[in-house]
């Protein structure tokens, strides 16, 4: 298989994993291969312990998923039928949802219907100016059939989300940006690379299990798991990082630098500790 018949691109920079679908002559239309390769490659990419984050997008800048592949799944007709199409996209897209390490939507154009379902997905969404999002199935007279119904609600409220749907409008970038959808918007003359590697410096700059300790806690939350749960969840990454090497170099880090200051302000010479 070329590089132009496979549905999604996979690359890996560093302590972060590009993936990049490449259906650019269907707007990155979802189907059922790109649906499935969506799936294998996370699931595939969550054994891998170096990661730190992941980052989804549409090849070219017309659009990151301008929803499901009508053509194809115009042959869906039956209640059984669309109950099974339901699972399958559900389940590829839980692989984002349920990833270890933060996964951030780079919107490079239009996220429509399932498309915006694939955003939701992600953690995070940093767009580029010209992209839209919505939630646009109403159009079809559909509801989400992607599982992502759970998390349009869940960013903008169960009022303001059921607005969005019904209307059926998609937001532009600083649109989404002020109504929660979107977390950055790529500035004036920024391309939408440089935008990601902005929001992704401060994230990177974290260590590899702190990031998943915290991701593991927001993952906790989106399932709605019990408060023992989610307590007994926090209190185990608590010890683990507690205790990791990595907390107490930082510990000695932070006393040096507030003696050193202390001693500056004082006039006195800083007082030298042994490695």
């Amino acid at each position: 298989m070329t590089a132009r018949d496979t549905p999604l691109i996979v690359e890996r920079h560093d302590s972060v994993v590009w993936l990049r679908i490449n259906r650019p002559a269907s707007r990155n239309a979802l189907c059922r291969k790109t649906l499935a390769a969506l799936g294998s490659a996370f699931a595939a990419a969550a054994t891998d312990p170096a990661l730190k984050a992941a980052v989804l997008s549409g090849e070219g800048d017309e659009a990151f998923a301008a929803g499901g592949d009508l053509k194809e799944l115009s042959s869906v007709r039956s209640p059984g039928q669309a109950a099974e199409l339901f699972d399958i996209a559900s389940t590829a897209l839980d692989e984002l949802r349920h990833f270890p390490v933060p996964v951030i939507a780079a919107l490079n154009g239009l996220a429509l219907g399932g498309g915006a379902e694939l955003a939701l997905a992600c953690d995070f969404r940093v767009a580029a100016a010209h992209a839209k999002i919505g939630y646009i199935q109403a159009q079809l007279n559909i509801s989400p059939g992607f599982g992502g119904g759970a998390d349009v609600m869940r960013l903008l409220g169960p009022s303001r989300a059921m607005l969005h749907c019904l209307t059926g409008v998609p937001l532009d970038a600083r649109q989404a940006h002020a109504a929660g959808l979107v977390d950055q918007v790529a500035a004036e003359g920024e391309s939408l690379a440089c935008s990601v590697a902005r929001f992704l410096e401060p994230i990177l700059a974290q260590t590899a299990q702190v990031i998943r300790a915290y991701k593991a806690i927001a993952i906790a939350e989106r399932l709605g798991l019990p408060l023992a749960e989610r307590r007994k969840l926090e209190r185990d990454s608590f010890a683990a990082t507690w205790t990791h090497p990595d907390h107490w170099a930082a510990v000695n880090a932070f006393t040096e630098a507030k003696q050193r200051r202390r001693c500056e302000r004082s006039g006195r010479p800083g007082v030298e500790h042994e490695p």
